[in-house]
């Protein structure tokens, strides 16, 4: 079935991510059961690799993976009650199981804070048992009215770090442990640069006492929270009666954190690095790092270029595409939608030669390599393709940060911004933390992303809104 073109980003940008996500064979819109996505093997296994990464990294640092149950009773949300406030929009109630109405109504897990309070509570005892160091693999359900695959769908894969500790510090340094780890990965392998910051009180995860996130910069200038990590406090603690018997023999709540990234970092992704040709993927995360095309006409040449190819793959680890009835011109564009970080050409006048060609996904660019050092070409070929594509975002995000010392200049210059027009920027302006602050962005649909835990630019100033003294600026902007 011959594919259809890639909308061009400059002319909407929506309709090229959900383009480059279809006939990039990630993910399908699974229209039997409203906002969900089926995610397709090429989209699988990009999360596939993000787990391996984020996993041994929590590994390193001590966590253990465990689950817990997808139900959760109703009343457990109404423990916290900011907890249940923020959440009461989204929640799938189940009201009906075995045929009969249910006591007590379950909640499809929206995230597990309060179920996992409940099991800290019977687990913790003493200073002895802490800390607790654990993080769960799962689906959760959060009913959506606008979807978007990858980016926003009512069910969703992610990972749920939960730990409890004797000491607020103790947890206050988790938190931003983890988020070093989420930044670590957006950066080193998905070539993803990122913005680490605290986020406002009226923007933090609810039920938190403070909340941090790695924010991303998209191609169309929007911003997607990329990854969070949670201050609890004593919260949850007091919310679930989780105490302990502290060093000094006397009781008192833990203070825990939570923190999660998800399958929306594969939307990240593809809007970081692809272009109007569709897919492109960093070799880091790429399931199919090569592939090798052999070119040939008579039957005799195909014989013996197919078996060169069928060697040079084994000795490079690349994939061999011999699908008979397919053109080289349209195997090339196979896998050139599907991201696949470098293609190789093999043809008769290449095995003669004693040469393989080699072209990168990203730049086009054809290079003319002996056989014998395609190995080496092509594992620097692939590394410095990482690197470039980082280089690559990171300018772009640079060169769209921009500074802005009043609401009407922040206006001006995100007013008029849309997923669909792009022309985003992050603006960087002294705004306090104050509701009152968020609201007046709010009027013209933008948000404060974070309060970077870095300084970059002039510290302390007078905040646009309320005109009182603050120590720095903020990342202002649309976002996904």
């Amino acid at each position: 079935m011959a594919e259809s073109p890639i909308t061009p980003r400059s002319k909407d940008f929506a309709a090229w991510y959900q383009d480059v996500v279809l006939q990039g064979d990630m993910a399908e819109p699974a229209e039997i059961v409203k906002g969900c996505m089926v995610i397709k093997p090429n989209g699988y296994a990009v999360w596939e690799g993000l787990q391996r990464e984020l996993d041994s990294r929590f590994k390193e640092t001590g966590h253990q993976n465990v689950y817990f149950p997808l139900l959760i009773p109703q009343s457990f949300l109404q423990k916290e009650a900011e907890h249940v406030e923020g959440f009461a929009p989204e929640l799938a109630v189940v009201t009906i199981a075995g045929g009969k109405e249910l006591e007590e109504p379950y909640v499809i897990r929206p995230t597990s804070e309060t179920v996992i309070g409940h099991f800290f509570s019977r687990w913790i005892q003493s200073w002895r048992d802490l800390p607790v160091l654990m993080n769960q693999w799962a689906n959760v359900v959060r009913w959506e009215l606008r979807t978007r695959m990858f980016l926003r769908t009512t069910e969703f894969l992610w990972q749920e770090g939960h730990t409890a500790h004797a000491t607020h510090g103790e947890a206050i340094a988790e938190a931003l442990r983890m988020l070093d780890i989420y930044a670590e990965v957006a950066e080193q392998v998905m070539a993803m640069p990122v913005i680490k910051g605290r986020k406002t009180n009226s923007e933090k995860f609810a039920g938190a006492l403070q909340s941090y996130s790695i924010e991303a910069m998209m191609q169309n200038g929007l911003a997607l929270q990329s990854g969070t990590s949670h201050d609890l406090g004593q919260n949850f603690g007091k919310a679930f009666n989780v105490q302990f018997q502290n060093e000094e023999g006397r009781l008192d709540y833990v203070w825990q954190t939570s923190w999660g990234v998800s399958t929306r970092l594969i939307g990240g992704l593809i809007m970081t690095h692809s272009d109007d040709k569709g897919l492109v993927l960093p070799p880091k995360l790429a399931p199919v790092k090569a592939v090798i095309v052999p070119i040939f006409r008579k039957g005799e040449e195909g014989g013996a270029v197919l078996e060169a190819a069928h060697k040079i793959a084994k000795e490079l680890g690349a994939k061999v595409d011999d699908r008979p009835g397919q053109t080289p011109g349209a195997k090339f564009f196979h896998w050139e939608r599907r991201g696949v970080p470098v293609v190789l050409e093999l043809g008769p006048r290449d095995l003669a030669a004693g040469n393989v060609v080699l072209k990168r996904r990203d730049t086009g660019v054809k290079e003319i390599v002996p056989r014998e050092q395609a190995a080496e070409k092509l594992q620097a070929a692939l590394a410095r393709m990482q690197t470039d594509l980082f280089e690559k975002a990171r300018k772009h995000l640079r060169d769209n940060c921009v500074l802005a010392n009043s609401i009407d200049e922040v206006q001006a210059i995100l007013g008029d911004v849309t997923a669909e027009s792009g022309g985003g920027r992050f603006v960087m302006v002294h705004l306090k933390d104050d509701p009152a602050c968020d609201a007046r962005l709010k009027e013209f649909k933008a948000t404060v992303r974070c309060i970077p835990l870095v300084d970059e630019y002039d510290g302390a100033g007078t905040c646009v809104v309320t005109g009182e003294r603050v120590e720095q600026r903020v990342v202002v902007g649309k976002a996904y």
